[in-house]
């Protein structure tokens, strides 16, 4: 080989070390602690094996994710940062504002969705509260009709239960809290009737027989709670068969092999025993995903979402 070939080769190779070598920034739309910073970080160590590259986690959290999102679109679309987000993310939450901070269809590049977490709704024991049809009567017989409470207005748990009650026709008083902690707490002290919560939150609670649960909003029973009806079985509307999910994505225009090399390393982590484990102990169903399915959830969604937001008058300043 002569000299120039030989540096030239020798060039070449350093630039792919230094490449492989430059941690990719994986940005997380919620604070330290929160599930889905900790389906972040599990995503973010599997992947980084199965690439061969450094990822660190950077925490934008505020706004129901909006800084993050902002912070990913004004990064290069290089493929150096990605962000893992939300089903509130990318088919509620834009539609919430009367102007939309951001596109969810047309802002980002799909990467993968990572996985499935469904919801339940619940009662507090003691309340008298055992099945879905229950909250008739209860609905019916006080001012103000079933006093439910959600995590934020907005939020997955608001939306559905609002459906809930607005398909079955049962009068209904939303109150939201700041997060899913405060109101767990006042549905345990019956200062409200019922809360959709995620099912990891909902099950240490159902088995310390704190909670009694109603209904699963999926299409199929969850195994770790396989005696609780979905909600079509509990007699509620199949439409409302809606888990959260939680994807990657990121800036629109990122080379597609990028996208293509990180759906590739989130397929094998499917595989990789330490991640799944570490899911399952979340509640997170994984699922196998192409790009392009990232759109096609979001879309799923929002056609049921962006509907109900503009009927209730959700949509502020």
């Amino acid at each position: 080989m002569t000299q120039p070939f030989l540096a030239a080769a020798l060039l070449g190779g350093a630039a792919l070390l230094a490449q492989a070598q430059t941690p990719l920034q994986v940005i997380a739309q919620q604070p330290p602690g929160s599930g889905s910073d900790a389906m972040t970080r599990a995503w973010a160590e599997c992947t980084a094996r199965q690439i061969n590259q450094p990822m660190v986690v950077q925490n934008k959290a505020g706004a129901n994710g909006i800084l993050a999102i902002n912070y990913l679109k004004g990064q290069p679309a290089d493929g150096a940062n990605v962000m893992t987000i939300g089903m509130s993310q990318m088919t509620i939450t834009p539609f919430v504002h009367k102007q939309m901070p951001y596109d969810p269809l047309k802002d980002f590049d799909g990467i993968s969705v990572i996985g499935l977490s469904p919801l339940v709704l619940v009662a507090p024991a003691g309340s008298g509260i055992q099945k879905l049809a229950d909250l008739e009567k209860v609905a019916k017989a006080q001012a103000g009709g079933l006093n439910f409470g959600s995590p934020g207005k907005g939020s997955p748990a608001h939306l559905l239960t609002t459906a809930l009650t607005d398909a079955m026709r049962w009068p209904a008083t939303h109150v939201p809290f700041v997060g899913e902690a405060a109101g767990l707490t006042a549905l345990m002290g019956q200062q409200i009737q019922v809360m959709t919560l995620v099912i990891g939150t909902a099950a240490a609670q159902v088995k310390a027989g704190k909670l009694v649960p109603l209904a699963v909003f999926a299409a199929e029973r969850s195994p770790l709670m396989p005696e609780v009806p979905t909600i079509a079985e509990a007699g509620g509307p199949q439409v409302l068969a809606r888990p959260a999910w939680i994807a990657v994505v990121a800036r629109k225009g990122t080379p597609p092999e990028v996208v293509q090399r990180l759906n590739a390393a989130t397929e094998k982590c499917r595989a990789d025993s330490a991640y799944v484990s570490r899911m399952q102990a979340m509640n997170v169903t994984l699922v196998s995903s192409r790009p392009a399915d990232v759109t096609a959830f979001a879309e799923r969604d929002i056609a049921v979402w962006k509907p109900l937001i503009e009927k209730l008058g959700l949509a502020t300043e």
